[in-house]
Parts: C-alpha cells; structure tokens; sequence
C-alpha cells in the first residue's frame, strides 16, 4: 500500500500516536509523517505511506498555516494550555491595537529559542525529557521565518490569530515571547494547522473515517479512496507520463528519454494517470535519470 494520507488529527494525541493508529488500521507497516503536530494541536498531519515515504525528503522544509487563541494573563512551563502555570496570573490590561502591534514585531526572519517541552535535542536527549525532570534545558535561538501573522481579534484575555511560517517555527514560542514583552505573560489556549506545504483541511479525513473505510467490505479500496491523487504531490515538479518500455527501465533504475518539459531540472514520472513510479533528474537534453524510484509492482492508490 503507497500513498499520501491527510489526517485531521485530534487534540490530545500526540503525532507518533496517530502513525500508530494508522499503522493498525491499514495493517501497513511502512508509515511516517511530514512534521509533527503537538498533543494539544488539532489539524492537518500529513502522512506518507508504503514506498511514499521516500519522498519525505522534499518536506523537510515546508510552509505551514496556523489559526489559534492566545491567552493573557500568565505563562506556563510548556508555554501552552497544557503545562503548569509560571507564577500568579496578572492583570490584562490590552488593546487589540496593543496586542497587534507586538505581534508586528514578531513577522519576518526571526531569532526564537524552542520551548523547553520539545522534541529539539541537547547533547542527543529531547529537550522535553530533560524538562519533565525539572532539569536546565539551554536552548539557543535559532532562526525562523513568520510569513504573516495576523491579530484577527481580542476578547476576554484572549487573541485570536492567524499564522503562515516557515519550518521549524514554533507558535508556542511567539505566544510565549508576546507575554513576556506586554508584561502580562501569555500561553498559546489553542492551535489548529489548516495547511502543510500542498495539503490543507479539504484533502484531511479523521481517523474514525479512515477506520470505517478500512472496515468496509472492500477493505483496501475504500481505504486508498481517501489518499491524496498522486499528480498533486509536489507541485514544484512537473508531471511527466512514461511510455511503457520507459517505465521498465526506470522502475530498473536506469536513465531514460522523456518528453520535453521547460527544461524543468526535476520531474514526477507517471506510468498512466496514477501510478507515480519515480522522481527523477535531468541529466542532459531529455535523457533523465531516476532519483528515487517509487514503483514496484503496485498499482497507484487514489483516484481523481
């Protein structure tokens, strides 16, 4: 079974919690995820299933969407709704002008250290253990990209926001960040991540539509009927279709003649309309070389 699954995930489970789930459910081994999602975060949590797990790599750097609450008044040790408080609560005494103009401070290239409950490593451990044990956790900054952030309001303590990043940025940090610079302390309530690089909420499915599919009478059918159609994956690439005598040779792993395409340096290789065999590399001219071979003998998951 290969293919791109979207899961709408659900507060309280973490992102290695839902591969599991889907790992059983499919009764397929071979499954990753494009980026994590905290246990509090609800939203999009692509997955990448069977020989598609390849094809990870290209996600490593991709452009998230968020909407959330932030919440005035105090921080807390995770910097979100589910850690403990960091000393009393204080008083709120915010504008929406307030609240906007230092969430302006906060777009563009960025220096944000990670909170202390997250998966970056010191010296191999994740930060998280060390913090569980009430141990130091030294972070350094590291550099980010907010693309948009935009105060949409504020009412009760608490800002409703909208947010495009980079990857590697974290709205548990900027929530956290805002507090300490308005006097006030802040946590981020809520998060829901509405797109992930191509992906977004339209292409999502809950688990339990994912169970129900699988447990149907067609089992495999009705489950691949909810993966993402091949020719959407990695847009960036254009889309060539191989010749039968063509596939062979790349499913093979050698280089062949393909059609010509705007001199594009990579390309996705399709035998028919869904079976994406391979992403392969302009060597010269349009003689291609097969970069990672996704083929084998399976037919192609999803239809249009």
């Amino acid at each position: 079974m290969n293919g791109v699954l979207i899961i709408d995930k659900p507060s309280g489970l973490t992102s290695h919690d839902v591969v599991n789930r889907v790992r059983r459910i499919l009764q397929e081994r071979s499954v990753g995820h494009l980026g994590t999602l905290d246990p509090l975060a609800t939203g999009v949590l692509p997955l990448v299933i069977g020989n598609l797990t390849r094809i990870a790599q290209f996600y490593t750097a991709s452009e998230k969407c968020y909407e959330g609450v932030i919440r005035f008044g105090f921080a807390t040790d995770s910097y979100d709704a589910q850690g403990e408080p960091v000393g009393p609560p204080q008083s709120v005494h915010l504008s929406l002008d307030q609240v906007r103009e230092s969430a302006a401070c906060f777009r563009g290239v960025i220096q944000q250290v990670p909170p202390p409950f997250s998966a970056k490593k010191i010296q191999g451990v994740p930060a998280y253990k060390l913090a569980r044990k009430h141990k130091e956790v030294p972070l350094k900054p590291v550099q980010v990209e907010i693309k948009e952030f935009e105060i949409l309001g504020f009412e009760d303590e608490r800002a409703r926001f909208r947010a495009r990043v980079g990857s590697g940025t974290y709205m548990r940090s900027v929530a956290h960040e805002m507090g300490r610079k308005l006097g006030c302390g802040a946590h981020l309530e809520s998060l829901r991540r509405t797109s992930v690089a191509e992906f977004d909420l339209a292409d999502a499915h809950s688990l339990e539509a994912l169970l129900a599919a699988a447990s149907s009478g067609q089992a495999r059918e009705q489950a691949e009927d909810l993966f993402v159609h091949p020719r959407k994956l990695l847009p960036q690439f254009p889309s060539v279709t191989a010749t039968d005598e063509a596939a062979a040779h790349i499913r093979s792993g050698r280089a062949v003649n393909l059609p010509e395409l705007s001199r594009a340096r990579q390309v996705k290789v399709f035998q028919g309309q869904r079976d994406l065999i391979a992403i392969a590399t302009r060597v010269a001219g349009t003689l291609f070389h097969p970069k990672i071979v996704l083929a084998g003998e399976v037919r192609q998951l999803a239809k249009p």
